[in-house]
């Protein structure tokens, strides 16, 4: 063999490596499961509805007269409720605040008022309850200062979660649509109640009830 001549072995080589390249490309990419990182969540079917238009403690519209039976840890859901109780002037031990009532923004005037001085942030979806705003819950509730969470999305059902993982005696605050401000105390007995509604709900909540069963 002279100089400049393929080399026989080179060309094995060269062929070996194409087969090589080929296997690798024929491979398709790894992917990573993004299944882990889905939080978990429970939906408000559509046959429970009906049941959270009946209150789960007596309405009031002074919020004086309700402060007055207040001897607990105070948690208000919703912009409104917040906003009647700042002006009575207390203000809630608990916060949550989305911007809106009945579906439409709050005026400028209650915005203000409610979010200044946010202290946590959460996403939750309408209709839903997340293990993330049950977790953002649970770090307020244990909060040694008045704690505000605004909330992106709805806190319309955060009074349910609310209610099962505070303590005997609280004080959870929610509005009624065009009645007023429901006032629920806290006891084993509603605590039950509110825990076979949850239970109603649709999708994976194992992480949501471990997190209320640690409260």
């Amino acid at each position: 063999m002279t100089p400049g001549d393929p080399d026989p072995d080179d060309a094995e080589r060269d062929r070996t490596d194409a087969e090589s390249a080929d296997e690798t490309e024929s491979v398709p990419p790894s992917t990573t499961d993004s299944s882990s990182d889905a939080q978990a969540s429970l939906s408000l079917p559509v046959e429970a509805r009906g049941d959270l238009k009946d209150p789960f403690g007596p309405i009031e519209t002074d919020a004086d007269i309700l402060l007055s039976s207040v001897s607990g840890p105070l948690i208000a859901i919703g912009d409104v409720v917040t906003y009647h109780l700042l002006q009575a002037g207390r203000q809630p031990d608990v916060s949550l605040v989305d911007g809106r009532t009945k579906r439409s923004a709050v005026d400028e005037e209650i915005e203000q008022a409610v979010t200044e001085g946010v202290s946590l942030e959460v996403e939750n979806p309408p209709g839903q309850i997340t293990e993330d705003l049950v977790e953002t819950l649970l770090t307020a509730m244990a909060a040694d200062e008045p704690t505000t969470i605004l909330v992106d999305g709805e806190e319309d059902l955060a009074a349910l979660p609310a209610i099962v993982a505070a303590p005997d005696g609280a004080s959870i605050v929610y509005g009624q649509p065009d009645e007023g401000m429901v006032h629920v105390r806290v006891d084993d007995e509603i605590r039950k109640q509110v825990r076979a509604l949850l239970e109603r709900f649709e999708g994976d909540g194992d992480a949501i009830w471990e997190l209320l069963s640690d409260a």
